[in-house]
């Protein structure tokens, strides 16, 4: 048996404001500190080999403190864009509440949650709201669906993630909403319209327990 853990990281500034974040590289607040630390005390007694976060510090604050907390500070780290929260394009750093006053409560529910709805894109990629002056420009999307992150994520998990499983290594991934439920999704072969539904919480350890051909045999998802 070999587990995955995910993570999605503490509570950000964005999120207290209620607004929406996407590759906006924001930082914890003092209660998504609190929550990190939560997760790392759930997870007492839990080795993993790997570390996988995004490029986003909200994240990779959040995997250093699980880490610090459960004396895991040498295990190895990657840090990819390709787990980055999806693009939120044009509605980057408005608030929520805002959104659906301007275009109704179904729209911003569809941009929010459905799998192929795209929010408003940019005219053009902004490399200056997160640490990608070394980045691809080609590659930074102006907006996505969860559909068109999925496309990113999936590959990474395919190619990163599931070699260390398989050869019996436990992997944490600390990430985002979307990008954990695009892997959930995956895992558990969840249908594009009842993803809709699946809800990830801040700094909530999601635990999967797999046999040799990572068939799941016990789903902790809501185990927190």
């Amino acid at each position: 048996m070999v587990k995955l853990v995910m993570v999605r990281h503490g509570e950000s500034i964005a999120n207290a404001l209620n607004q929406y974040t996407g590759w906006n590289d924001v930082d914890l607040t003092h209660e998504g500190v609190m929550q990190a630390h939560e997760a790392a005390k759930k997870l007492k007694g839990f080795y993993f080999d790997h570390v996988h976060t995004s490029v986003l510090q909200r994240a990779i604050k959040t995997a250093y403190i699980i880490q610090d907390d459960l004396n895991l500070n040498y295990v190895p780290i990657t840090k990819t864009w390709r787990l980055n929260e999806r693009h939120y394009g044009a509605l980057r750093g408005l608030n929520k509440d805002d959104t659906r006053k301007e275009y109704g409560l179904e729209q911003v529910h569809l941009w929010r949650r459905s799998f192929y709805s795209v929010p408003p894109a940019l005219s053009k990629p902004d490399p200056t709201t997160g640490p990608y002056k070394y980045f691809d420009q080609n590659m930074m999307p102006v907006a996505e669906s969860l559909y068109e992150a999925y496309q990113r994520i999936i590959p990474y998990y395919v190619d990163h993630v599931a070699p260390g499983l398989l050869n019996g290594k436990d992997q944490l991934i600390v990430a985002h909403g979307s990008t954990i439920r695009a892997l959930i999704k995956y895992i558990e072969g969840i249908s594009d319209k009842d993803i809709d539904g699946v809800e990830v919480a801040n700094g909530t350890p999601l635990v999967y327990d797999f046999d040799d051909k990572l068939n799941i045999i016990n789903d902790n998802r809501q185990r927190y």
